[in-house]
């Protein structure tokens, strides 16, 4: 059995994970019944600034590796290797990081909503459309909420290293 700060660091990582890949796959479930019916202009939240736009993204990040032959197998195995990583390197962080263990199970629930995605449907459903007008949004490619909190687990893991290497008294 776990002792008590072991398994509030798996509750912890377990609510960040399932909150995460629950949020995704719930907002695509919705797109997928509501956008494709409105065509190439989409449905606009913040004039041209901020789009929600159905497509299907059959590569990774950005739409990469599209033409990848084997493309769904390998980049789901990829990503479930990427998973496996994730909650290796998550036993060894220790209970009292809660900003890391929440960074992690952001990261993986992101990465498991889009797994479910690419094996369920052989590609990920993307929605978001930011173009602020400036360089690089204008546009930003189309994201989903995996990829949003993939970003943000990987900038709080980022945050964490930063503050880690702060001379003290900063």
């Amino acid at each position: 059995m776990l002792a008590p700060p072991d398994r509030r660091k798996y509750l912890l990582f377990a609510l960040f994970g399932l909150a995460s890949a629950i949020a995704d796959q719930a907002s695509k479930g919705w797109v997928l019944h509501r956008l494709p019916a409105l065509g190439r202009g989409g449905l606009s939240v913040i004039g041209r600034r901020l789009t929600l736009i159905y497509a299907q993204n059959p590569g990774i990040a950005f739409s990469q590796f599209q033409d990848l032959n084997g493309g769904r197998v390998v980049l789901s195995l990829v990503s479930l290797a990427a998973l496996a990583l994730i909650i290796g390197y998550l036993r060894k962080v220790p209970p009292s990081s809660s900003w890391t263990i929440a960074a992690l199970g952001l990261i993986w629930g992101g990465a498991l909503g889009n797994v479910i995605d690419r094996v369920a449907h052989g590609s990920v459903t993307d929605f978001v459309l930011v173009n602020l007008g400036v360089w690089p949004f204008n546009p930003w490619p189309v994201f989903n909420v995996a990829d949003a909190v993939l970003v943000a687990g990987v900038a709080m893991l980022i945050l964490t290293r930063f503050k880690r290497a702060a001379p003290v008294g900063s």
